[in-house]
């Protein structure tokens, strides 16, 4: 293919400046498909490319004594500047998937000895490295986000976690964005949360509406009600109908006593704006946190466990005025001790041990107790479990029911308490 870009427009800038204006163009002049084959020409190939001042200037790059970090940074950024033009253009988006897909295809071996061959070698060695790292992942989430396709609503066991990112928008900045995200990467992945957040809230809203009325006429001795016929409304989740009446009966309703979620939260920042220290906030905390856990289960391990843990978090501060600082320092630990320890080595017994005894429901409940105390510590809950989705990403949605039921639980807790809908009518 003939490229119809003139490369001595930008001769003067910096290999990597050249090669950024020459994608510019190139996008802009050219279809995906034949875009895309020249970028996999130019990067994964390393050869046929027609335009030598590009080829010089990446051979320059391939042959730069600085970090392979750097180069990493340099290959996602070239992949950004297609992936931002076409995800401006919907009838272009099936081309961010073709494109991230092309490095699933391994160079061909059959090239002839050239004097570029060192080149190429180190080329070749630089996109294997990238390929193994955080950037390319994150590349791989987005593709499975845009490409609507593999995100029904079939229930396939067998199908990997991340291809369901997609449904989950608390989870897209922290699984789509790099340290390296530009403004215009961010700006998409907002984008796309926001879409998906509105979706999930209509169609939920919907689908509670449609579980009330079909409650209305279960109820009413009316025949003529009893035969009417309502339109059915498709359940907007992974779980079972069973399982999202619970959901939303605890995540609405009452859970302990006459009090719902809401309500706890509010008697507790009533109660503990009395606490005059740390210490003091750390008990009442305490006290709010078990009232919701089941006594057989808690008083085996987890009560002193998490006491232990309150303790045990900013214990010099225990005698200062308790502040918004303190408060926040404290909440994101326990959500650290509660579902994930760290991204390294993702430890989380205390979670599935949580889950096994208590159910995923009241689990979730108990981190909802947390942020709504807490909203600054959302952000990070929404952290923890990214830890957990990439630690499990490559897994069949079947063997981690776990934590599919749990995603899809607090997706619901987030919209009713953070979200723009009102489901109070459902109890």
């Amino acid at each position: 293919m003939t490229l119809s870009v003139n490369p001595n427009l930008y001769k003067h800038d910096s290999p990597q400046q050249q090669i950024y204006q020459h994608l510019f163009d190139l996008v802009q002049l050219h279809t995906p498909s034949e875009t895309i084959e020249c970028f996999r020409n130019l990067f994964i190939e390393g050869t046929n490319y027609p335009e030598r001042e590009i080829l010089s200037a990446l051979d320059e790059i391939t042959a730069s004594k600085k970090s392979e970090k750097e180069f990493y940074f340099f290959l996602n950024r070239c992949c950004h500047i297609l992936i931002n033009r076409w995800y401006m253009q919907p009838q272009k988006h099936h081309a961010i998937y073709q494109l991230i897909a092309t490095f699933n295809n391994p160079p061909s071996r059959n090239r002839i000895i050239t004097s570029r061959n060192k080149s190429i070698r180190s080329l070749h060695e630089l996109v294997k490295g990238f390929l193994k790292g955080e950037q390319y992942s994150t590349l791989q989430r987005l593709a499975q986000v845009i490409n609507k396709t593999t995100n029904s609503l079939v229930d396939n066991k067998n199908q990997s976690l991340v291809s369901l990112i997609r449904r989950y928008p608390y989870l897209h900045e922290q699984c789509l964005l790099s340290e390296d995200s530009t403004i215009e990467h961010q700006w998409i992945v907002k984008q796309i949360q926001a879409e998906v957040q509105k979706k999930f809230e209509i169609d939920l809203s919907q689908y509670v509406t449609y579980l009330v009325r079909l409650s209305q006429i279960a109820t009413n001795s009316s025949e003529s009600r009893k035969n009417r016929i309502i339109q059915p409304v498709n359940n907007p989740t992974l779980l079972s109908d069973t399982q999202v009446n619970l959901a939303l009966k605890s995540f609405v309703g009452k859970v302990e006593g006459e009090s719902s979620y809401r309500d706890l939260a509010y008697n507790f920042l009533h109660y503990s704006s009395q606490a005059t220290t740390l210490s003091a906030y750390k008990d009442d905390l305490y006290e709010y946190l078990i009232s919701g856990i089941d006594w057989e289960y808690g008083k085996h391990q987890f009560h002193q466990r998490l006491y232990t843990q309150l303790q045990n978090t900013l214990p010099q501060a225990d005698y200062q005025q308790v502040n918004d600082f303190l408060i926040v320092r404290t909440c994101t630990q326990l959500l650290n001790f509660l579902i994930v320890e760290s991204s390294s080595s993702p430890q989380h017994f205390t979670f599935i041990d949580l889950i096994t005894n208590q159910g995923s429901i009241r689990s979730i409940g108990l981190l909802l107790k947390i942020i709504l105390i807490c909203r600054k510590s959302k952000p990070y809950l929404a952290k923890r479990f990214a830890i957990l989705f990439n630690h499990y990403e490559l897994a069949t949605a079947g063997s981690i029911d776990w934590l599919v039921e749990s995603l899809e639980e607090l997706n619901i807790a987030l919209s009713i308490h953070f979200g723009n809908i009102d489901l109070s009518y459902f109890k």
